[in-house]
């Protein structure tokens, strides 16, 4: 699991996409779901470390990276 700490370190998620951890935030809420229906919950924020489309992963399933940069 990442923390805060891990912030601007490389990251590999479950499914073994690796990025760069760009925030930590333990009660997001999406904005896309209906407002009856969002729930705070824990979510990283990735980003590819060559650019690209940021995707969003519980933090339980996020580990630093053992790739080197």
């Amino acid at each position: 699991m990442v923390t805060a700490e891990d912030i601007g370190k490389r990251v590999e998620d479950d499914s073994g996409r690796v990025g760069i951890l760009r925030d930590v935030i333990p009660d997001y809420e999406d904005p896309s779901e209906l407002p009856w229906r969002r729930r705070k919950q824990p979510i990283a924020f990735l980003w590819p470390e060559q650019g690209g489309r940021e995707w969003l992963v519980p933090p339980g399933n996020v580990k630093p990276s053992l790739l080197s940069p």
